[in-house]
């Protein structure tokens, strides 16, 4: 017996099926080991001697494995193909070694692209052992990731009070979005004015010319500072006499973008789909790893982590074959095209991101694809294929016209136009842009050299330079990737890290730094400048490839890095808040401290004679306040103008007063957002209430002041322990509380409403989850229980798929596929597991 081990259950039994019964493939559930996150988990003093750590549920499956293999021929690691599948290898092996069950069992490593009978069949034939480079690397990487977050994070703590954490590729991709804040922030529009004639050819027929120079000066963008020089210039064009230099008309040819790295995949589904980083990356997971179609359990797409553009000859056959077929031969090129991956340290053994059948058209799989799988595979397929086709034809003419004007200053006009003479691939693709407007296809009327053309009307139109956009997920990752930060595989979860740690926040697609993120910035580029620059992160990176092509010691790297980011660590230690403040004050001040409309001192404040303001630190982080505290207790939210300020207060007002006790309600806005307050008579500190996200601040009255303030609430009794469940609103969003243990809710508006038995549930469902109370991801409804009632679905849960019916949760059996599950299992399981939950209960009352 063979044991084959990969990473997921799925992957595990559509290989199961293609390998036969003389194998045994076993889902190691991704990495089996880690860091545990705690001092000394990497130790430099010791050479970076790492510990790792087996949690109880890997260990548990890793057992299962060791018996497995323990009684097997031969061990096979069958991980994914890149950095991180040959380290879970390297780790499953390192555990079976330490069991001592592996013996002299012959141990091979294969690698495949895509999970078809034809891939898998053709790697096993190709094994080879486990590349001791590549785990370097990820030893490297991953003591590097360790050492910074657990030294730097401490220090952040410590002097800048409410900061989260800080990372080595985290706090680079950070900088990125606050550097464009800055920029935006500094930024002073300049005025322009363009003219543009509207001319009639002899025909009559009308076409705009621009003015391009003046008394032979080519003009620049802003040569037309202001409106009295842009309306000589109109009136002069007006009455003057232009005839037509020159006709020149050429050929364009615009050709298709390459397939899909993970990047630009994620860049186009962030454009054309809307979708996250980590959502594309979710979606493109299942694609990977098989859906069921017409009772196959089928791979959609080759691996979805991989940074090259080449696919292989005969992918590329199939697609010559598919564009011929469905287009016609004059959408197929006379030869093939062939890409060159142009991002550094690109690992060319990979492949591009694309169909593992080309033949497999969209519309033959969407019915066995939930909507958003069905999108993302016809956005990877369209790409492919269009990748192939043949180039978009254009003729573009330029114009040139030049006369007289009416003040008798030589005046030059061009006209430009674009007209597709063949769509080419562009008949069924069309690479998305971010913030720059495609060029408009623009036809020319005919227009003969020499002709006088007519003046309609002459028009001058005033713009104002924009700062930069800022960033969307696309554009992040599209220069994160230009500048060498990080690697593709890990955009997505860094992205995902900086919203869950409030360094930013997304706002219409467009990512803004929070207070907090830009604080951490600040600092980190005060006190640790080499660490957030692009350059020496790129360059690590680049180290870090060298260390997976076995050109250096991953050891090696490692000793460079940490003499001397300990020194600076080191450094720190002396260092008092308030030069840290200081420093944040001067690095922030176009944010924290924007020029007054009277262009007095930035710094003044309003409330008081002579004091000035600063960021100060308190409990809950960073706020502005008075340099005359207590005397002046000014403060300010972080962010937040003096004007907006001033606005805020002025929008304080009573809602009414608490009918049992008579005192005043407010509503109020803090340093922290809008609150609710409840005015005390006795001097007391008044109760308050911030308002949740999602209510709007400005409907709130009275009633729902007082329930706000009056949270938590007690929802009922617990039925297994009798303990008080609670609902309330805090950091996190809405939640019940039971025993210290917390779940979320849906919404603000259910803690008010939340009964015993819901309560009940997300308890429960948080418990099986092991997660913060997201709800589970539906794979299959299966209608309601024929005997019990009540709704029964499988769900995807965070250690695999379970059938849910009410306050039950039966996990599928190994092997049991979601989507194959029948009414009849799920009401034995559900039953199997209604009586274990007896047992148990029995057991403890005894």
């Amino acid at each position: 017996m063979n044991v084959v081990i990969v990473e997921s259950p799925a992957k595990a039994k559509t290989i199961n099926k293609y390998l036969g019964s003389d194998y045994e493939v076993y889902a190691s559930f991704g990495h089996v080991r880690d860091l545990p996150p705690k001092d000394g988990s990497v130790r430099p003093d010791e050479d970076f001697a790492m510990t790792w750590d087996v949690d109880a549920k890997a260990r548990k499956r890793m057992n299962e494995i060791a018996s497995a293999v323990k009684s097997s021929d031969r061990l096979i690691l069958a991980t994914d193909p890149d950095r991180e599948g040959e380290a879970i290898s390297w780790h499953v092996l390192e555990y079976l070694r330490q069991k001592k069950v592996l013996g002299d069992k012959p141990v091979e490593r294969v690698v495949f692209n895509a999970i078809t009978k034809t891939a898998i069949l053709d790697a096993m034939s190709h094994p080879r052992e486990i590349d001791e480079p590549l785990v370097d690397a990820y030893l490297a990487r991953r003591a590097l990731d360790y050492l910074v977050g657990f030294t730097l994070s401490p220090v952040l703590w410590r002097k800048l009070p409410g900061a989260r954490s800080a990372g080595r590729v985290q706090s680079v991709s950070l900088r990125l979005v606050c550097d464009r804040e800055k920029e935006i922030e500094t930024f002073i529009s300049r005025e322009y004015w363009s003219i543009v004639a509207n001319l009639n050819n002899q025909e009559d027929k009308p076409f705009d010319a621009r003015l391009v120079s003046l008394e032979g000066e080519k003009l620049d963008r802003f040569a037309v500072p202001n409106g009295e020089k842009a309306e000589a210039i109109r009136a002069s064009i007006e009455a003057g006499s232009f005839t037509v230099k020159s006709v020149d008309t050429k050929p364009q040819k615009r050709h298709p973008a390459p397939p899909f790295t993970t990047s630009t995949l994620q860049q186009e589904a962030s454009r054309k789909l809307n979708f996250a980083a980590a959502h594309t990356m979710r979606l493109a997971q299942r694609l990977y790893e098989g859906i069921n179609i017409g009772g196959e359990t089928v791979g959609l797409i080759t691996y979805m982590r991989t940074d090259g553009v080449q696919i292989i000859p005969e992918a590329v056959d199939a697609c010559r074959d598919v564009i011929g077929g469905e287009y016609g031969s004059r959408y197929l090129p006379e030869k093939p095209r062939f890409y060159k991956t142009k991002a550094k340290n690109a690992q060319e053994a990979h492949e591009a991101v694309r169909p593992t059948s080309l033949s497999r058209l969209p519309k033959d799989v969407a019915g066995a694809l939930d909507p958003e799988q069905a999108k993302l595979y016809e956005l990877i397929w369209k790409r492919t294929i269009a990748s192939q086709m043949a180039s978009a034809e254009m003729e573009r003419t330029t114009i040139e016209i030049a006369g007289p004007g009416g003040d008798d200053r030589e005046i030059g006009l061009r006209a430009t136009g674009t007209v597709m003479a063949f769509d080419g691939y562009l008949t069924l693709y069309q690479e998305g842009t971010d913030d720059e407007e495609d060029e408009k296809s623009t036809r020319l009327p005919r227009v003969n050299n020499g002709e006088t053309p007519k003046i309609n009307n002459v028009a001058a139109n005033q713009h104002f330079t924009e700062p930069p956009p800022r960033y969307t997920e696309a554009t992040l990752v599209k220069r994160m990737e230009e500048l060498g930060i990080g690697r593709p595989s890990t955009f997505a979860s860094t992205l995902s890290v900086l919203r869950e740690r409030d360094y930013v926040r997304l706002d219409k697609k467009r990512l803004i730094p929070e207070g907090k993120g830009r604080l951490v910035t600040a600092f980190l580029e005060n006190f640790f400048p080499r660490y957030v620059e692009y350059d020496f992160t790129a360059d690590l990176e680049e180290k870090l490839d060298l260390v997976s092509n076995g050109e250096i010691e991953w050891k090696d790297l490692l000793r460079e890095f940490w003499t001397a980011f300990s020194e600076t660590v080191d450094g720190t230690k002396e260092l008092r808040i308030t030069q840290v403040l200081d420093a944040l004050n001067e690095s922030l001040k176009e944010h924290v401290f924007p020029i007054p409309e009277d262009g007095g001192d930035r710094r003044a404040c309003k409330s008081c004679e002579g004091g000035q303001l600063s960021l100060k630190v308190g409990k809950f982080g960073a706020f502005i306040g008075c340099s005359n505290y207590p005397e002046c207790r000014f403060t300010r939210q972080l962010g937040l103008a003096d004007s907006d300020q001033n606005k805020a207060a002025e929008s304080d007002k009573v809602l009414g007063n608490d009918p049992d006790s008579d005192e005043e309600i407010m509503l109020k806005n803090g340093r922290f957002g809008p609150y609710v307050e409840r005015k005390a008579e006795d001097e007391k500190k008044p109760q308050r209430a911030s308002i949740p996200k999602g209510l709007d601040p400005d409907t709130v009255d009275l009633e729902q002041a007082l329930q706000l303030l009056s949270l938590p609430r007690e929802v009922g009794l617990h039925p297994e322990s009798g303990n008080i469940i609670t609902a309330g609103l805090g950091r996190y969003g809405p939640f019940v509380l039971h025993d210290g243990k917390y779940a979320n809710l849906s919404s603000w508006e259910e803690v008010f409403s939340v009964g015993i038995n819901r309560a009940v549930t997300v308890l429960a469902e948080k418990k099986e989850r092991g997660g913060r109370g997201a709800t589970a991801k539906s794979l299959k409804d299966l209608g309601d229980h024929p005997d019990l009632g009540g709704k029964m679905q499988v769900l995807d849960g965070r250690y695999g798929p379970y059938i849910k019916h009410g306050k039950i949760n039966a996990t599928l059996p190994k092997g049991v596929a979601p989507e194959e599950v029948t009414v009849e299992q799920a009401v034995t399981l559900i039953a199997e597991k209604a009586a274990k939950g007896s047992g148990r209960r029995k057991k403890a009352k005894k």
